[in-house]
């Protein structure tokens, strides 16, 4: 279950017509604070980063699913559930022998994962995949917010 705090700051980014992937970052950043603050691990900065999206889906935010052909079709089916999760609305109570099951996986795992060398070597390699075009226009449009505040 994500902090209150993430929560009501996903809201407030949606309340401002920011994009989901937005909206998401919240949810990802408090998944590497978790990791840091020894809370629990990962086994990559990639886990961290689904773990965060999986939160935000469950949470509501209208995230679109991974584009056919980036992952496998069990991904697939785990972003399917967690859609519907977040669209239900209803909370079901998780059994308790799962839930201190996945804690205490999660708790073997390194830390290293959201350290800033693997942050910035995830971040860099998934710029790396896109094209040329795609990255100036991201940057350009990031320009253009900076220049309207």
């Amino acid at each position: 279950m994500p902090d209150k705090e993430t929560l009501e700051k996903a809201h407030e980014d949606e309340r401002e017509g920011k994009s989901p992937s937005t909206q998401a970052g919240e949810f990802v950043r408090e998944e590497i604070e978790h990791i840091r603050e020894g809370k629990h691990g990962a086994r990559s900065t990639k886990q961290a980063i689904a773990i965060g999206l999986s939160k935000a889906r469950r949470a509501g935010v209208k995230l679109p699913a991974p584009k056919k052909g980036k992952v496998s079709s069990r991904t697939r089916e785990q972003v399917a559930r967690d859609v519907r999760k977040g669209r239900s609305g209803s909370v079901r109570r998780v059994s308790a022998t799962r839930s201190r099951a996945v804690s205490r996986a999660l708790a073997r795992e390194g830390h290293r994962a959201a350290s800033k060398k693997a942050l910035s070597r995830q971040a860099r390699g998934a710029a790396a995949k896109r094209s040329k075009a795609s990255r100036s226009q991201t940057a350009k449009k990031a320009a253009a917010t900076r220049k309207q505040r």
